[in-house]
């Protein structure tokens, strides 16, 4: 009984207590779902806000992708330095009408503007590498002129389909963007240490990747006649000599390259000797001037571009050389017999002809930039 009492007496003690503390949790709800309601709409109407941008954004970025596939394919109605403005609509992306002008600048470079709605980029973009297959198509390619002395044979003959041509207008690379696609194929690879590569070290394994930092010369001091292979690209900055001295040796190119930075015009920044038997394909290039008389071993299947980007391709070789001889002074061969043949399937690692290299003019993006119209 006594219990019961306390218990009554608590209860009557609490009386009204319970309503009170409801109301002031109501008072504080209405404190706070106001503002978070507020706050809801808010991120509700910021959330349609926002993607209503992003699909004007996804729009004009579409009119940016269109217009780099008009460069690329050469498209119809592409601006040049006569008539350097183009502008074209595309309709309904995203349900928006994206507005696209493309605007010549100089050296195949160009600005691209593409709008859709409140939100505009703007691009400019120039060729990295141009499309130099042009160069493959003849048995001499020269921006210059050619000349044949003595006992020379080229063929297809002069005036005829992949004979030889002067004066050649197509597009040739630089020294600076060759530069920067070999030296992609030697990146990370540490640099050759000596001035004399022996290929006695190396008919086992074969050479390459290799990069020389200063002249080269490469030479057989081991046994007369014995083979070796590139595996990969050699890459030497000086000026560089094959086969000039020492006993005889065989060189496969086994469709790799040789490519020698070095800009010598005076004499001679790549020269392969009589020392060096040539055989499979690939590519030889030097920046300067190239001295060719090697031995060859070639075939109608076989296809060997040597080209001097800026120099002169001097050519006295011993045998039948099949492919196209380049050179932007002059090509010079005496006492020769050249053919033309063409890059076997997957091309040769040469920019715009495909193996390591990409089909077609490739375009660097250099600014991408979003604003409003």
């Amino acid at each position: 009984m006594k219990m019961k009492r306390i218990i009554k007496k608590i209860i009557r003690g609490e009386k009204g207590q319970a309503l009170m503390i409801t109301l002031i949790l109501l008072l504080l709800g209405s404190l706070i779902t106001v503002p978070l309601l507020g706050f809801v709409g808010t991120g509700v109407e910021t959330g349609a806000v926002y993607e209503e941008d992003m699909l004007e954004l996804y729009a004009a970025d579409s009119g940016i992708e269109d217009a780099i596939q008009q460069i690329i394919i050469g498209a119809e109605g592409l601006p040049s330095e006569t008539d350097p403005i183009w502008s074209y609509q595309i309709a309904d992306v995203n349900g928006k009408e994206v507005y696209v002008t493309i605007t010549y600048l100089d050296n195949a470079a160009y600005k691209i503007t593409s709008t859709a709605g409140n939100t505009q980029i703007t691009v400019f973009i120039a060729p990295l590498y141009g499309d130099y297959g042009g160069i493959l198509d003849n048995v001499i390619t020269s921006q210059g002129d050619y000349t044949l002395q003595g006992p020379t044979t080229v063929e297809p003959p002069e005036g005829e389909e992949h004979g030889p041509v002067d004066n050649y207008e197509g597009d040739w690379p630089t020294p600076e963007q060759l530069i920067l696609f070999y030296s992609e194929d030697v990146e990370g690879v540490d640099p050759y240490p000596s001035g004399t590569l022996d290929v006695a070290d190396y008919a086992a394994t074969g050479i390459g990747p290799l990069y020389r930092d200063g002249t080269l010369s490469i030479v057989n001091s081991g046994s007369a006649g014995l083979t070796v292979s590139l595996n990969d690209t050699l890459y030497i900055t000086g000026n560089t000599q094959i086969g000039a001295t020492g006993h005889d040796f065989t060189l496969n190119l086994n469709g790799q390259t040789i490519f020698v930075e070095s800009d010598e015009t005076g004499g001679y920044a790549l020269q392969i000797g009589g020392k060096c038997n040539l055989t499979g394909s690939g590519v030889i290039i030097a920046i300067g001037s190239i001295q060719f008389k090697p031995n060859m071993s070639s075939g109608p299947s076989d296809y060997i571009l040597v080209m001097s980007v800026i120099g002169t391709t001097y050519m006295q070789p011993n045998g039948d050389f099949y492919g196209t001889l380049a050179g932007s002074s002059e090509v010079y061969i005496q006492n020769g017999s050249v053919h033309w043949s063409q890059p076997g399937e997957g091309g040769i690692n040469f920019p715009g002809e495909g193996g390591s290299g990409s089909e077609g003019t490739q375009y660097l993006i250099h600014s991408w930039e979003i604003g409003q119209p």
